[in-house]
């Protein structure tokens, strides 16, 4: 029997999380001017992540909100700050919606037919909106995929970034996806992508760094040899650790034969990570990538 009492019911309110990005020339004040401004919106500091190098500033603030914003007027109020103060200011908002994806490559194909293999298959929860490369050995794969394909041939790493984050700003980019892609990214880059930027590593981290992964690995006769998906941070090959995965290896096996093996288990970790990735699966926390539950 329904009685005529009042019965309450406490509303759980869903927060608005909004990831922050501030790089420029560093100089005192400036993390208490962005910190600041969150506060006078309203908004809580979740996280909050800041380095220097070289004179080079780099902050990432997290800043979520319980009462309803208008995230227009958000963008809008932070840029006119960031205008005053001369910073370099990006938000990033998680939505249900399709993430875009750009994925950065050089010339060994294997990682980008596979992601695009997925994307053909939608077993992605994203969209490939744009391959930037260094050079046009894989354009055919994009034309075939019907997806614009970037030629960055700049030599100069910070002039070529400088091309890469307003080709990124055209298409919307919230995930970066380096499918063997042969440059190292300066932390200018990375600071505006945090725990955005996916690499493959032919090793199990952090042993056999740097480029030639495979041949120190037959060189000193391993017995078996792995593959790392990882973020991207500053320091190279030294991101949080998403996935690891191995295969044998025979004393009889010669380098090509490792090398095919290891681009195959390449592609199918490097597609795992961005798959988990895109489902908003994973969760950096103290350096380490934890896998949620729900």
């Amino acid at each position: 029997m329904i009685n005529n009492e009042k019965m309450f019911i406490k509303k759980v309110m869903k927060k608005t999380v909004i990831g922050i990005t501030v790089v420029g020339k560093d100089r005192e004040g400036i993390v208490a001017t962005f910190t600041n401004f969150v506060f006078s919106q309203s908004g809580n500091i979740e996280k909050v992540n800041q380095n220097v190098i070289k004179g080079l500033f780099g902050m990432y603030l997290e800043a979520s909100f319980t009462n309803k914003i208008d995230v227009n007027n958000f963008d809008s109020e932070i840029q006119k700050l960031a205008k005053k103060e001369k910073m370099d200011v990006n938000t990033h908002h998680e939505t249900n919606t399709e993430k875009n994806i750009a994925v950065f490559v050089t010339k060994e194909s294997l990682c980008l037919e596979t992601i695009l293999t997925a994307a053909n298959k939608k077993s992605l929860k994203g969209n490939i909106s744009v391959i930037i490369a260094t050079e046009k050995t894989l354009e055919p794969l994009a034309k075939k995929s019907k997806i614009p394909f970037i030629i960055i041939e700049e030599k100069n790493q910070e002039k070529a970034e400088a091309e890469i984050i307003e080709v990124c700003k055209k298409y919307n980019v919230d995930l970066i996806a380096l499918a063997r892609y042969m440059k190292i990214l300066t932390p200018n880059f990375v600071w505006r992508y945090p725990n955005r930027i996916i690499n493959i590593h032919p090793s199990l981290l952090p042993a056999f760094a740097g480029a030639l992964a495979y041949a120190q690995a037959y060189e000193r006769g391993t017995k078996i040899i792995g593959v790392t998906s990882h973020y991207v941070t500053e320091n190279l090959d030294q991101g949080p650790i998403i996935f690891q995965d191995s295969f044998d290896v025979n004393p009889n096996d010669s380098l090509e034969e490792i090398k095919v093996k290891g681009q195959r288990l390449e592609a199918a970790t490097l597609l795992k990570a961005i798959k988990m990735h895109l489902e908003n699966k994973l969760e950096v926390r103290w350096r380490k990538v934890h896998i949620k539950s729900k």
